[in-house]
């Protein structure tokens, strides 16, 4: 079966010699809801951006990212039709990237522009069925009745919803949210969790999620992944992810994973993690 997401040997050092990442191999398969955990610095946000082609990984490594079977980047040159590529992948950023001044269904709507013609981009002109589609992803992610309201008005959990919204507008293959509930209070972060499983369970989409919360992760996806120090040092059944496996692996930056007991606890509503599936690798010794 061909990956939704392929990286191999992936590499990235900042300008200040800090590396990120540090030869990264990941398979992803479609249909996959994957959550990618670590304390700050340990390079999830930095490993989303580099699948979405929003980064490129170091020049002297031979590094590479696919999505469904597409070059992302290879060896540190973003691929030269990565506007196409990107058309297929949706990212929801942390601070949601909305337009503040404009309409709601406009921002939504966004998600469209890869589709429409130049000219009826800039001027914002969009069909009616273009407007129903965009209606349509907003009443699924319950905020159909604030689709005529200036962005800027919404609360952030609305606004993220509005983000899914516009990724569902853009028939995105893969969504890759990139701490999504970070900022959130917890009924909005239930909300805003809950919405990603339905896009992966009822549209098919490989979601993958960065986290913060290790419990948000055992509640909603089967396999997680675990960044530290930018390696990949697990990467499977989030079921096994006990406090003691994750002391093991993080040492004392464990307590930043596991000190946000009292935020999901109130993500009462969230679904259980099916089974774990037939890929589950057992556990790489840690870096």
């Amino acid at each position: 079966m061909e990956a939704a997401i392929r990286i191999n040997t992936l590499s990235k050092t900042f300008g200040n010699g800090r590396q990120a990442l540090r030869q990264v191999d990941l398979s992803i398969a479609p249909g996959e809801m994957v959550a990618l955990i670590g304390a700050s610095g340990s390079g999830k946000s930095t490993l989303l951006r580099h699948m979405a082609g929003l980064m490129a990984s170091d020049t002297d490594t031979k590094g590479s990212i696919e999505i469904y079977g597409r070059t992302v980047q290879r060896d540190g040159k973003i691929a030269s039709d990565i506007r196409s590529v990107r058309s297929g992948v949706g990212f929801v950023f942390q601070q949601f990237n909305l337009v503040g001044r404009l309409p709601v269904i406009i921002n939504v709507l966004a998600g469209t522009l890869h589709r429409v013609p130049m000219w009826r981009s800039l001027i914002r002109w969009f069909t009616s069925e273009e407007k129903a589609r965009g209606i349509e992803a907003l009443r699924r992610v319950g905020i159909a009745e604030c689709c005529a309201q200036r962005a800027s008005t919404l609360s952030g959990g609305q606004q993220q919803r509005a983000a899914i919204a516009r990724a569902m507008v853009q028939g995105a293959r893969v969504v890759l949210a990139d701490e999504p509930i970070a900022s959130l209070d917890p009924e909005s972060s239930r909300k805003v969790m809950d919405i990603l499983a339905k896009v992966n369970c009822e549209d098919g989409c490989t979601v993958v999620v960065s986290l913060h919360q290790v419990n948000v992760a055992m509640r909603y996806c089967a396999r997680t992944v675990a960044l530290h120090h930018g390696r990949v040092v697990y990467d499977g059944p989030s079921s096994a992810l006990t406090p003691q496996l994750l002391r093991e692996l993080y040492g004392a930056e464990a307590d930043e994973i596991l000190s946000l007991g009292d935020h999901i606890g109130s993500l009462h509503g969230a679904r259980k993690p099916p089974a774990a599936p037939a890929w589950t690798q057992p556990l790489p010794q840690a870096a």
